[in-house]
């Protein structure tokens, strides 16, 4: 786990989420479609809104780093076998497949291309699903889902090229 990586991807869905939810790009219809006002947006500790947002952010992070590094699953194939110590044939194999493989699909390419569809086919359902019981439009479903596909397309790309 790159600790680094994390923590700069943590930072995306407030950098993406600054540009997206601004009144000059999408914050109006946003605002419109969710029934917020500019009175009660004045409201709330927005330093503890952002904290939290980041801390939140960093956990999710952690998620998608294993939604798109395919070879922190090797060792969970391998859990209750010798598998990190070369001299065991489990462990001479893991050690070959890491040296040939170890780095394969480690680009900002193919993080940000399952990103991409972890927004798409994981977050936009969740979002889908919340909203309609709220009663919400699809004008405010696809706000918030065009969103997290956006930062979760950032995030795998950053978190694939770096950890």
């Amino acid at each position: 786990m790159n600790i680094l990586a994390i923590l700069t991807s943590a930072i995306i869905p407030l950098i993406i989420g600054f540009i997206w939810y601004n009144p000059k790009v999408l914050g109006n219809a946003w605002m419109k479609a969710s029934g917020l006002t500019e009175d009660k947006l004045k409201t709330g500790n927005l330093f503890l809104i952002f904290l939290l947002t980041f801390i939140l952010s960093f956990l999710f992070a952690a998620v998608m780093q294993m939604l798109v590094i395919h070879q922190l699953h090797v060792g969970s194939m391998l859990f209750k076998q010798p598998f990190q110590d070369p001299s065991t044939p489990v462990g001479a194999l893991y050690k070959e497949l890491m040296e040939n493989y170890g780095t394969g699909y480690r680009t900002f390419k193919h993080g940000a291309f399952h990103g991409f569809f972890a927004g798409l086919f994981l977050a936009t359902p969740i979002i889908a699903i919340t909203s309609m019981f709220e009663r919400k439009g699809f004008k405010y479903i696809a706000i918030h889902a065009g969103y997290w596909i956006i930062c979760m397309l950032l995030m795998g790309g950053v978190l694939s090229a770096w950890a």
